[in-house]
């Protein structure tokens, strides 16, 4: 069983916590478009209170531990360890919950490059004590707007976790998908669920829109998310996402992996 002191050692080591690679400008460039409520960076949410920069500032430093000051505005990010431990408690209790009631689970990533294999054990282990892993809508189209326009991209799933792919690129199920903030991913795959005679989910795990989009709708969300991720904040502060766990979201797939032994652990589904 890996202690929370080795864990602790390892968000450090890997650069999932303490100093991140996201950098200062890329975090208040988030919270100076999201104050402006850019659909780019809202993730699907539709915040109930006014919220300012400094408002953001103030939540992420008390919610992920970047520094308060608004004089610091350039140079590396910061994530606090200890909250993103308290996050990844909060998230396999969630989980832990869900298991216990057998409870019907989506799960679904805007990180596949990095995020696929963590979300895909905790569907495997999700799905081996019974719950119903989702995954209504396969091969739907959802237009996506890019930096590069509107694109059109088919929904798919790799072990249990819904992605999306750019149409046109070849996959076959191995490779990943795209990296995609939007919501409109999930709010296909809940109107395929209705469509096709599958239940809705009681508990979506994933990140970006995934989770704020399902979050939004009144579904019990869960969810990873980095300095430039607000959304995923502001939903957890106001009651639409359960819980927000703090780290850097784009380190390479294999350093989630202790990440994977100790949410099992803690929510009882280890094997």
């Amino acid at each position: 069983m890996l202690s929370t002191r080795a864990l602790r050692a390892h968000l450090l080591a890997a650069g999932l916590a303490g100093t991140v690679a996201t950098s200062r400008e890329e975090s208040l460039r988030s919270y100076r478009l999201f104050a402006a409520r850019d659909p780019r960076v809202m993730l699907g949410l539709d915040p109930q209170g006014l919220w300012g920069e400094g408002d953001l500032l103030s939540l992420m430093a008390e919610r992920c531990g970047v520094s308060g000051d608004p004089s610091y505005r350039s140079g590396p990010d910061a994530i606090d360890p200890e909250r993103t431990l308290s996050g990844l408690e909060a998230f396999a209790a969630r989980l832990g919950e869900a298991a216990r009631r057998r409870a019907p689970v989506l799960f679904g990533t805007g990180h596949p490059h990095r995020l696929l294999g963590f979300y895909a054990a905790l569907a495997d282990a999700l799905s081996a004590v019974g719950c119903l892993v989702l995954t209504p809508a396969q091969g739907r189209c959802v237009d996506i707007t890019t930096r590069f326009g509107l694109r059109t991209h088919i929904l798919d799933y790799v072990r249990g976790v819904a992605l999306v792919r750019e149409r046109g690129l070849p996959g076959t199920g191995r490779e990943t998908g795209a990296h995609s903030h939007s919501p409109l991913p999930v709010r296909t795959v809940l109107e395929g669920a209705v469509e096709g005679g599958w239940p809705l989910p009681e508990l979506v795990v994933g990140d970006h829109g995934w989770v704020c989009g399902a979050g939004q709708l009144g579904i019990e969300a869960i969810g990873l998310a980095d300095t430039d991720d607000p959304a995923l904040f502001v939903g957890e502060a106001e009651g639409q996402v359960s819980v927000a766990v703090p780290l850097d979201d784009a380190v390479r797939s294999d350093y989630y992996r202790p990440l994977t032994r100790y949410v099992l652990n803690r929510a009882s589904l280890s094997r």
